[in-house]
């Protein structure tokens, strides 16, 4: 056997495992694209994702320069070789795309492409995508360059089935990206809600106990003129306060950003909402942390909040405090309140977990462990340890 099928296998694992690394949609789009044209070795490569008007909802190239790129303009329409790969669902491998009749040029910085392959990216009869090269830059076999001639050196079959190989993978990638931005973003939701929740509750009990005040204040004016100005003074701090926890349902209730800000600003900002949200004082400390995968980090995040959730909701407790350090390569979180306690084997017993097994199932699906220590009146530690990346 030729060299050629054997560095070709070993280029399609590379570009596999090189897509497989990313979750993001545009990371994996950029991933596709650069594999593409590093294993077919072409002068560009291009994919377009498109949208349900006639263009394109997303369009990454590679071989391209930045300013190449925005001295072309807006992006391309499906129209031309575009949209018969994208309409008609099948290959295109064409010796010279300038003179196929569906041609219709393209802009004045656009770079000149003469050999061209372009594959559909399908995920079952559904054409998701379009991926395409121009200008082979060798033959088959990686022999040198090839003689300067009108055309380029042109995409052979192999080349045609190693991309279709590619697309079909790509196709995988992408779906699962796309997958995975359509849970964070019902996450996001969820939490917007839960955080909806708590700052209602917050302003829902000072408006209460704005007009309690108000109505004691009315009845003192004329018998005690006195009380009557403190408990208005009381009025003007409890409307204050409602005042700061409604600007604070504006400016803090926005998405977890956890792939933005990371685990300890995301929890920060939550924390901080919650302990206006509620009389019981809520605290956040970190030692030593660094940065971890995002599946641990989303771990983490989510038995904090399902903690602080039962320690606000259920304990009583005056004091929360949240902590997370470092330990060898993971890390620790700790959950702490002062509040009424459990028995843990009896509250499995009578199945009120208080999510107990949710949080169980979280830190055991990447790689870590979850201790509860309570007992009734002493309070309440969730610990969860998880492993470096």
């Amino acid at each position: 056997m030729s060299e050629g099928p054997r560095s070709g296998l070993a280029a399609v694992s590379s570009a596999l495992l090189a897509m497989s690394r990313h979750l993001e949609v545009r990371d994996v789009l950029k991933t596709i694209v650069a594999s593409a044209r590093e294993l077919l070795d072409a002068q560009y490569a291009a994919l377009g994702v498109p949208d349900d008007h006639g263009g394109f909802a997303q369009f990454v190239v590679d071989g391209i320069s930045d300013e190449q790129w925005r001295a072309i303009g807006p992006l391309p329409r499906q129209h031309g070789i575009l949209a018969a790969m994208l309409h008609e669902a099948k290959p295109e491998r064409l010796a010279d795309v300038r003179k196929d009749p569906r041609f219709e040029g393209w802009p004045d910085a656009h770079p000149d492409l003469a050999d061209f392959l372009g594959l559909p990216i399908r995920d079952g009869d559904e054409v998701i995508g379009a991926l395409f090269l121009a200008n082979k830059l060798r033959p088959a076999g990686g022999h040198p360059a090839c003689p300067q001639r009108e055309g380029g050196c042109g995409f052979t079959e192999e080349d045609e089935e190693l991309l279709a190989i590619l697309a079909q993978h790509a196709a995988i990638a992408l779906t699962n990206a796309r997958l995975y931005e359509r849970s964070r973003e019902l996450t996001i939701a969820e939490e917007r809600s839960r955080l909806a929740h708590e700052l209602h509750d917050a302003v829902s009990q000072k408006l209460f106990s704005l007009r309690l005040t108000a109505q004691a204040a009315a009845a003192l004016v004329d018998r005690d003129p006195a009380r009557a100005k403190g408990e208005l003074h009381q009025v003007a701090s409890l409307a204050a306060e409602a005042a700061d926890e409604l600007r604070a349902a504006v400016v803090e209730l926005r998405p977890a950003a956890l792939d933005e800000d990371g685990l300890l600003a995301t929890l920060r900002t939550q924390i901080q909402v919650l302990d206006r949200a509620h009389s019981a004082r809520v605290t956040f400390a970190s030692n030593g942390f660094r940065a971890l995968p995002a599946s641990q980090e989303e771990a983490l995040l989510r038995v904090a909040q399902e903690a602080l959730h039962n320690a606000l909701r259920h304990s009583g407790a005056a004091h929360v405090d949240v902590s997370v350090e470092r330990r060898g390569s993971g890390a620790v979180l700790r959950v702490t309140d002062d509040g009424s306690g459990f028995e843990p084997t009896a509250v499995h017993r009578a199945g009120r977990h208080l999510g107990l097994v949710s949080m169980r199932d979280r830190a055991g699906g990447v790689g870590g462990s979850l201790t509860v220590e309570s007992a009734p009146g002493k309070g309440t530690t969730i610990e969860m340890e998880v492993p470096g990346g």
